[in-house]
């Protein structure tokens, strides 16, 4: 049955709800299909586009620093002075240095290192954070009062203070500069973790697994920690770039990463000395220290958007 609107003339139905045929098909079907939280999050980081920008770059620069040094006929360390300063062609992509290097070659091979420095850092001052925090933020008391005085000592010293006393004992290395940043990085996880687990140790979770017998150490592993993880994996992807940062500006001061070997840091430091009359020598390894960069923190503010359910419905 219908009826026409007084004011335009239009037919509209006597009832705006209309009963729905029953069937127990219908009942027992699923309007939506159930995701896991892994599912979830990506979902919803796949709808940010600077933080998939930011993966697909990156995963770009993964695969020129892993196959680019291979495709190439050139090594990083081979010098030809007779092909110095040379521009772009077909035998050097993108020109050479003042010793005849292939430039390509060296920005791939210092993306090995670069990476390599800020993702190995970031790993061990993760786990490091967590077995600290965990323990901290888990029982709590005197012990978490004098766990946490530490970490303040070490966070309060300046991380270049590390740096130069390792490198003068140690000398200048890979090892040496991830140790060197992960002396004073695993402070930030330890104070993150710590955090997240005093306000968990006091769910119904916890106190479920109590009651049924679970050890200390299985509930900080098997219940604690995988409900950390958001938090912990943002942590991470603001870690890495920090450290490849690091990296670079302690080669570009001179006290990092030594000739030959290349990374970003020493291509711009080799480039000073010539910015005025080959300034692409300093321009190459910037863009892809600066590419690096974003692409990381892109990536860290979608995870953290992502991972947080109280921003799903956003």
């Amino acid at each position: 049955m219908e009826s026409v609107n007084k004011i335009d003339g239009t037919k509209v139905p006597d009832s705006l709800f209309e009963p729905v045929e029953y069937s127990a098909d219908l009942i027992e079907q699923i309007a939506r299909k159930p995701k896991t939280f892994a599912a979830d999050a990506w979902g919803r980081f796949k709808k940010n586009p600077l933080a998939m920008f930011g993966l697909v770059t990156l995963s770009i620069i993964i695969i020129f620093a892993i196959f680019g040094p291979i495709i190439s006929s050139h090594t990083y360390v081979k010098q030809n002075i007779e092909n110095q300063y040379q521009g772009p062609s077909k035998e050097h992509w993108l020109g050479t240095d003042k010793f005849g290097r292939d430039l390509f070659v060296r920005i791939m091979y210092g993306a090995r290192i670069s990476l390599t420095i800020g993702f190995a850092a970031a790993l061990i001052s993760i786990s490091i954070g967590i077995v600290y925090g965990g323990i901290a933020g888990f029982f709590g008391g005197n012990l978490d009062v004098a766990m946490m005085r530490f970490v303040d000592i070490i966070a309060g010293i300046p991380s270049l203070c590390y740096v130069i006393l390792i490198m003068l004992y140690v000398g200048s290395s890979v090892q040496s500069i991830v140790l060197a940043i992960c002396i004073s990085s695993w402070t930030r996880t330890a104070r993150v973790v710590r955090s997240q687990i005093l306000t968990l140790r006091e769910q119904d979770f916890i106190m479920a697994a109590r009651s049924i017998g679970e050890s200390n150490t299985t509930i900080i592993r098997r219940h604690l920690v995988p409900n950390c993880l958001g938090p912990i994996i943002v942590t991470v992807s603001f870690l890495v770039p920090e450290a490849i940062f690091t990296e670079a500006y302690l080669s570009f001061l001179g006290i990092g990463i030594r000739v030959p070997m290349a990374s970003w840091g020493t291509l711009a430091n080799d480039a000073i000395s010539t910015l005025n009359l080959y300034p692409y020598l300093m321009f190459l390894p910037a863009v892809a220290i600066s590419l690096t960069m974003f692409s990381l923190n892109f990536i860290g503010d979608g995870l953290r958007d992502s991972l947080d359910p109280k921003l799903k419905n956003r």
